[in-house]
Parts: structure tokens; C-alpha cells; sequence
């Protein structure tokens, strides 16, 4: 806290002081309160940590605000909007993609677009809206294939685990469908 530093600069006598106290207080918790304000707004600078400028970033993008969507879609959709300018290459739609699934998407070309998710079990969340994205950057005479990965038998039999085992994880389907345990 402020105060206790400030006081420790001032004389003994004024130290001990009620008045010099109660000022330095004062003045204690207003340095605090604009000192949380400052870190708050070092937050927003950043987009994986900003909250109420993610309204300031979409409103810059063009992206229409919808404050119910949670702030990681919001997110995503932001950095994919950011990224998708200029030429457009695998490269560009990769980093497109990626800002919707964090990372690990292949992106490959044969006369169509194919998009493979190589981290994520079934259908990645905020999907609308990377296909939205993806459709404003590609050429229009060019489709995607949006490439899924599930769990098979037999990767599932490679984590030897008994139903019983698997039950004591008291994972949800979410859980289970991502569960990266010692195989």
C-alpha cells in the first residue's frame, strides 16, 4: 500500500502526527485506487487480456458488438479480423484460424481450401464466426473443407484405462473429448 511508503519518508515526529496520518491516508488510498486504474488500462492494450475495450476494438474493425458473446469469442474474432488483411495465402488464412483455435490448424491447398483442427476433438467453438471471417478474406471462387478430428476406438483403447478409470476422472463430455492424460 502507498500510505505505509510515504509515511516512512516523512520525519519521526510528523510520522506519529494524527493530521499527517489522516492526509497521507487520503492521499494512500487515491494513489492506490489510480494506480489499479493504470493497470487496468495496461490490460486493455493487449487483446487476450482486454475486456471493456474489446467494444473500442470491434467498433474499430466493423465488428458488430455483442456484449452476451464471451470474451474469448470476442476475442478471436477481433485478432482474426486484424489479421486478415492483405494478400491472401495459406499463410494468411492459417493465422486467421488459428485465432480461433489457438494455434495447431494445417491449412492445405488443391483447387479447394482444406482446414484440418489437429489439436481439437470435434467441432472447435465459435465456428460461425471463423467461417464468417474465413469467407470475408478467401477468394469467392474458391470452397472450404473444414477438416474435423475425433476420438477413435482405438486411440481411446491406447489410454488403458478401465471404465471403472475412466469414471473416477468424473470428466464431462467436453473434458473427456480433450483429455490429454498419461497414456
Amino acid at each position: 500500500m502507498v500510505k505505509e511508503r510515504m509515511l516512512k519518508y516523512l520525519p519521526i515526529f510528523e510520522q506519529k502526527s494524527k493530521v499527517f496520518q489522516e492526509l497521507i491516508s487520503v492521499q494512500g488510498q487515491e494513489l492506490d485506487r489510480k494506480a489499479l486504474m493504470i493497470k487496468d488500462l495496461e490490460k486493455q492494450l493487449a487483446i487476450d487480456t482486454a475486456t471493456w475495450a474489446l467494444e473500442l476494438y470491434e467498433k474499430e474493425l466493423g465488428i458488430p458488438t455483442d456484449l452476451n458473446r464471451p470474451y474469448e469469442e470476442r476475442r478471436s474474432t477481433i485478432k482474426s479480423k486484424w489479421r486478415g488483411a492483405g494478400k491472401v495465402d495459406r499463410n494468411l488464412i492459417k493465422l486467421v484460424a488459428d485465432a480461433y483455435t489457438n494455434g495447431d490448424v494445417k491449412v492445405t491447398f488443391d483447387g479447394k481450401i482444406h482446414i484440418e483442427f489437429e489439436s481439437v476433438y470435434g467441432i472447435p467453438p465459435n465456428m460461425e464466426d471463423l467461417k464468417q471471417a474465413l469467407e470475408d478474406i478467401k477468394p469467392a471462387h474458391l470452397a472450404i473443407a473444414y477438416i474435423f478430428n475425433y476420438l477413435i476406438w482405438n486411440e481411446f483403447d491406447d489410454y488403458n484405462k478401465t471404465w471403472d478409470k475412466w469414471d473416477q476422472l468424473n470428466l464431462s463430455w467436453d473434458e473427456f473429448e480433450i483429455y490429454k492424460g498419461v497414456r
